[in-house]
């Protein structure tokens, strides 16, 4: 699955038959809504800040590995995020969990 915004290039039926050809879906962001890609800007400007400036990968398998774990043991369980009142997104969902048991 490949998000993108709205623009040309991404719209386009050249761009639309690369995706089909290697069996990928296409998700796009909503009309007028231009923080619709933020959340993921805002996670690609940290993975390539955090991890990819600092490595030189030597195989596909090694950066593949990387990736996998930065997101799940860094981003996901150590990072402090601030739009989640800097918690984790791990810890965050905790807390939640912990309110709505509360709640109820």
């Amino acid at each position: 699955m490949i998000h993108s915004d709205r623009g040309s290039q991404y719209a386009s039926l050249a761009f639309e038959q690369c995706l089909s050809k290697y069996g990928l879906v296409q998700t796009m962001s909503r009309h007028g809504n231009l923080y619709d890609n933020a959340p993921m800007e805002s996670f690609y400007k940290s993975f390539k800040v955090e991890e990819v400036y600092r490595q030189k990968y030597q195989t596909h398998e090694q950066a593949t590995r990387a990736v996998a774990d930065y997101i799940e043991r860094f981003y996901n369980r150590t990072r402090l995020h601030s739009s989640l009142g800097y918690f984790s997104p791990i810890e965050y969902e905790k807390q939640r969990l912990w309110e709505i048991s509360d709640a109820e």
